[in-house]
């Protein structure tokens, strides 16, 4: 939802075609007042009205009855974390605390460190330099904050993660659980919205504890997930009273199946020949964290090390550098639920081994946390932060191996999923988690799932990759090695079939390259660009869209773009039809070229979604149609029908993946199909449950033993439900 290009009211003239794809719900990006301009609207200012750019309270109604009146329900976005505070103005609740200190009605919605200032004014780094004038906005009278310049590195609020625009509340107070929730009760109360996506809840004081109340809210019957990253060993905590989380670990597990084995051995001596050694990556994410903790999240560590102090009586130097030792061995975002109470006493001992002159240091910390819930609450709280700033926004940004791996919720050491693998997390995810959301693109990934399926190709032709790549290096030489593969791979991922880059495309690919290098932080940063490195990779990029690099990786394209295509479309059918709840990201009915925030916000073009599907010539809405319309028809098959892996056999089994739900619905796909078109299928088969079985996507009818050759003879996917009867 932007309030410039697409309202509620847009969203209605669209409800004609999304019913006819076959679609549920609608689930819709956070819809409360946000800044004036925000085309994401995470940067909430009045969580008690709806936004009036998108048509307001009335606007929403407007939208759910006529989604009502199609059967079609609503999910929204909910952003209880944080709020935005960039301009006090439109913040009335911040600028009465900013005005009236400790005395505001408001003070206590915000975590704040009253503590911090020897006057007890509350600490603002929004000046360029110490001494500046105050940003327009803020009250005159700075009797109850005081203005620092933002290099300082020291913030007197709770932040999301280290972003001084974005204040953290307190939804640990009922009081300010209540009147943050006014308006989302509202929607439940009134049969507006049938459930919500829970944004960031790790960043909360008592994620569990939130979630029980946001339930006894909405009531039992509501959909809930939650936006919990979870480490590849971690599982959703089981108590939780959700649905499951919004899908980046099935997202994970999809794609990886679509990963070779074979090439990680190329494409590991790829990245070890750019100057770095792949196997010190571990090490560097330890290293990494470290210097999130004490220098981004700096402010953060000095109030936790200060609740420490304040627990134990022990003014101990060494505490510092103990916390952000400690949490570089913790791997998931907080370990404070119940089915992690290991992780913590297993990371102490880790954390000794490697520093032993630490000991005391580590001993006072647990003293700490054994009496001090604050000290408990504010360590998880840094250690998610210092795991998104370290890994989703640093090292995945450093890692150029295979990118189509560096994903929110990924692994990058892991290289792809095994079918074992895949199948055993879905099963557990039927038994468990029936209900929880399946997904392969979001705002937040950072490449659509089209462009990950490109470069995953990337995994079947290391070795030709490896040569271009050396190639390429020398007639347009990147201004760093490891920068330059990184970037390559991006390129190859949404470079266009014919060649033809327009100027949209290249201010794209510029825009994506300044965000990946000042992520990366290993040439130039946000706070501190290096204008000379930055001019250097711009001037490259152009030589590479130019030249003759850029024609030879035309010519690649063309060469995998069928594979590409074939992966696209497996993982899309089997985010579809496996367990859990699909999540189609705007406008991935088609193909789609979107890379990292805010690229993948562009506005949709429904009107040639519309004519696609009226057509059924594309090959992605075929199966997008095909799916959704069969989860209508046999939806309990999908609901609660289970989970069963099927096997091929013959000589190229392998390349096909496939399952039943329920005893009426089979998906199968082909995968590593570059090797596949060398072998061919032979008699590969898949041998059918009895019964006559119909292909949903090309109407194609089997029974009893199916050669793949033939399963797959119109595309390299199927659908089939069982229609005897």
């Amino acid at each position: 939802m932007r309030g410039d290009c697409f309202t509620f009211a847009d969203a209605e003239n669209q409800l004609d075609y999304l019913d006819a794809l076959g679609v549920s719900h609608l689930y819709l990006s956070p819809i409360l007042t946000a800044a004036e301009g925000s085309t994401h609207g995470y940067d909430v200012t009045d969580p008690l009205t709806v936004s009036a750019a998108l048509g307001g309270a009335d606007g929403l109604a407007r939208l759910s009855a006529a989604a009502r009146s199609r059967g079609i329900g609503l999910i929204i976005d909910i952003v209880p974390n944080h709020v935005g505070v960039d301009d006090p103005q439109q913040n009335q609740w911040w600028l009465d605390v900013l005005t009236h200190g400790r005395d505001s009605p408001y003070s206590s919605y915000f975590d704040i460190d009253w503590d911090l200032d020897p006057d007890g004014r509350i600490v603002l780094p929004v000046l360029g330099e110490d001494g500046d004038d105050p940003p327009p906005g803020y009250p005159a009278d700075n009797t109850h904050y005081r203005a620092i310049g933002w290099r300082n590195g020291i913030c007197g609020y709770r932040r999301f993660f280290s972003i001084t625009s974005l204040a953290g509340l307190r939804q640990e107070d009922r009081a300010v659980f209540d009147a943050t929730h006014a308006e989302v009760k509202r929607w439940f109360d009134e049969g507006l919205v049938d459930g919500i996506r829970i944004d960031h809840p790790d960043g909360l004081s008592d994620p569990a504890g939130y979630l029980e109340w946001l339930r006894e809210l909405v009531g039992p019957q509501a959909w809930i997930v939650v936006e919990k990253i979870l480490a590849v060993d971690e599982p959703l905590e089981p108590t939780l009273p959700v649905d499951g989380t919004t899908g980046y670990d099935a997202l994970r597990e999809i794609g990886g199946i679509f990963v070779d084995p074979s090439g990680a051995g190329a494409l590991t001596g790829l990245f070890d020949s750019a100057g770095q050694a792949y196997s010190t990556l571990p090490a560097l994410a330890t290293e990494l964290k470290v210097q999130a903790v004490t220098d981004t999240l700096k402010s953060e560590l000095a109030r936790l090390c200060r609740t420490i102090t304040t627990a134990t009586g022990a003014d101990q130097p060494d505490v510092p550098i103990a916390v952000a030792t400690l949490l570089s061995h913790i791997e998931v975002y907080r370990s404070d639920y119940r089915g992690l109470s290991l992780i913590l006493p297993i990371a102490f001992a880790d954390a000794t081994a490697e520093r032993p002159e630490l000991a005391a240091a580590f001993a006072i910390i647990a003293s700490a946390l054994a009496v001090s819930t604050e000290t408990n609450v504010r360590l998880q709280q840094l250690c998610g932060a210092a795991t998104a700033k370290s890994m989703e926004d640093c090292l995945f940004y450093r890692d150029a191996r295979l990118v189509s791996l560096n994903e929110v919720g990924g692994e990058p050491q892991r290289f792809g999923v095994s079918v074992a693998e895949f199948h055993e997390r879905a099963a557990v995810r039927a038994q468990m988690w029936p209900h929880a959301m399946v997904t392969l693109t979001t705002h937040d990934t950072k490449r659509g799932e089209d462009v990950r399926a490109r470069i995953g190709v990337l995994s079947q032709i290391p070795a030709l990759w490896a040569e271009l790549a050396g190639k390429w290096a020398l007639a347009a030489p990147p201004p760093d090695a490891a920068t330059g593969l990184f970037l390559l791979q991006n390129m190859f991922g949404v470079w266009p079939v014919d060649g033809t880059i327009d100027a949209e495309l290249r201010d794209r690919l510029h825009a994506y390259a300044e965000k990946a290098i000042r992520e990366a932080g290993t040439q130039t940063t946000w706070n501190e660009p290096t204008d000379e490195f930055e001019s250097a990779i711009h001037t490259w990029i152009d030589a590479v869209l130019d030249g003759p690099v850029g024609a030879e990786m035309t010519s690649l394209v063309a060469r995998v773009d069928l594979h590409a295509r074939s992966d696209a479309l497996g993982q899309k059918l089997i985010a579809l039809t496996a367990p859990g709840i699909p999540d189609i990201y705007q406008g991935t009915e088609l193909w789609e070229d979107s890379l990292v925030d805010p690229d993948n916000r562009r506005p949709v073009d429904y009107s040639a979604r519309t004519h696609a599907l009226e057509a059924l010539r594309h090959p992605k809405i075929r199966v997008v149609a095909a799916a959704l319309q069969l989860r209508r028809e046999r939806a309990a098959s999908f609901s609660d029908g289970g989970y069963t892996p099927v096997r091929a056999d013959g000589p190229s089994a392998e390349h096909l993946v496939g399952f039943l739900r329920g005893d009426d619905v089979l998906t199968a796909v082909s995968r590593h199909t570059v090797r596949l078109s060398e072998t061919g299928w032979g008699d590969t088969a898949l041998e059918l449950p009895r019964g006559q079985w119909t292909d949903r996507i090309s109407g194609m009818r089997f029974s009893g033993r199916v050669l793949a050759v033939e399963l797959f003879a119109e595309l390299p996917v199927a659908l089939l439900e069982r229609t005897d009867g």
